[in-house]
């Protein structure tokens, strides 16, 4: 009996001194004080840490962090991922494939830069002035809160897409580049695309090719502003002529739009770029960088407008998964329905306004129509427009 009692009482030794070992473990995997910067594309801070490195101290997709800013600011149990996974609104760590760093945000959110104000370093709380000099940034420590407790989701949504022009079937599949055709919209005067000047992910040659091809006269750039394209025509290699020959004639219209379609602000300056096109003569060409998120919102806009149904602008939407991570509702449904519902459905509530209604048997041109009223538009406006693209 005594020699019982001292093997349980030895495999409980060891349980407690391995549980304390690994929470030892978790506790010590973090950085501390590292530099940021402004993400000022999509809106939100990178802290200047690889992803690589960072991984390599024992973070892995899926985990928990902590993230405490040298202001005081606070992000506390936010999932890390390597992909835009989140609700909208919600706050992340995120690897994404590209990414020269690390970077939080909030998915389709307000700037976590300017919110959590860190731009200021040590500025906006008095109590840590004693403790450290005021920095012209913050500066950031993570630690790792729990291992995986975001696996499941991770799992899910883990999604990649390759930049080698020769692991996709086509020049079309790789542009990401299409016809838009659904509702009462012109055959031949609408296009969507990934970037035809940001080259960051080779294939802004392929779709300067398309539009040339199909005579693109007037682009909608909802990702740069002028000192941003200025800069891809500067840099070495770029290709992209015809883009360039749109550019010199005042027949690129850049909104810089951020990732947040939340925000009045995203709403105007669709309303403003809609405006500017009626200014000008088709083909159009609407594309952000990869032709996915914003274009999918601005597209899903422009055909609801134009009378498209639900399942039209759902299936113009999923195109972009199965171009580029052959994601289709046959080969795999269950990441085909969550990306619609997480995605397109979430976008689609914002434009309706009413958690009520139900939107896929809705005449969604009303809801549309309204959306671009509240954003700037009046009536005129939004008729020509529908001129210029439907029959």
């Amino acid at each position: 009996m005594k020699y019982v009692k001292k093997m349980i009482l030895a495999v409980l030794l060891c349980f407690l001194c391995c549980s304390c070992a690994n929470k030892k473990e978790e506790e010590t995997i973090g950085i501390v004080n590292y530099p940021t910067k402004h993400e000022t594309e999509f809106g939100g801070v990178y802290i200047e840490i690889t992803i690589d490195d960072f991984n390599a101290l024992g973070f892995t997709y899926g985990d928990s962090v902590d993230i405490e800013f040298s202001n005081g600011f606070v992000l506390e149990d936010i999932p890390y991922y390597n992909g835009y996974y989140c609700d909208p609104g919600e706050t992340f760590l995120v690897g994404y494939p590209g990414y020269e760093y690390i970077k939080a945000a909030v998915n389709y959110g307000d700037d976590l830069w300017e919110t959590g104000g860190l731009y200021m370093g040590l500025g906006f709380n008095p109590d840590l002035w004693l403790r450290a000099e005021l920095d012209e940034h913050c500066t950031a420590t993570i630690r790792l809160r729990e291992k995986a407790k975001y696996l499941a989701i991770q799992g899910a949504r883990d999604i990649q897409y390759y930049d080698e022009r020769e692991k996709y079937e086509s020049d079309v599949i790789f542009a990401n580049f299409r016809e838009i055709s659904c509702g009462n919209i012109k055959e031949g005067i609408l296009y969507r695309s990934a970037s035809p000047c940001d080259n960051q992910h080779q294939r802004a040659p392929y779709v300067d090719e398309l539009i040339k091809k199909h005579g693109v006269n007037c682009i909608l750039n909802l990702a740069d502003d002028e000192e941003k394209i200025q800069r891809y025509i500067d840099s070495d290699g770029f290709a992209s002529t015809y883009f360039l020959s749109l550019y010199e004639t005042d027949r690129v219209i850049p909104l810089a739009l951020s990732m947040n379609y939340l925000s009045d602000v995203f709403a105007a300056k669709i309303a403003d770029g809609f405006l500017r096109m009626t200014e000008m003569d088709g083909p159009y060409l609407i594309h952000c960088t990869e032709g996915k998120d914003r274009t999918g919102f601005v597209c899903m806009l422009v055909e609801a407008l134009c009378n498209a149904s639900y399942q039209e602008i759902a299936d113009d939407y999923m195109l972009t998964y199965a171009n580029y991570y052959d994601i289709t509702k046959e080969k795999e449904a269950d990441k085909y329905q969550v990306i619609l519902e997480k995605n397109l459905d979430a976008m689609l509530r914002t434009v309706v306004g009413d958690e009520r209604i139900d939107f896929k048997t809705e005449d969604l041109s009303v809801y549309a129509r309204n959306y671009l009223l509240n954003a700037g538009m009046d009536e005129q406006q939004i008729e020509a427009l529908i001129r210029k693209l439907c029959e």
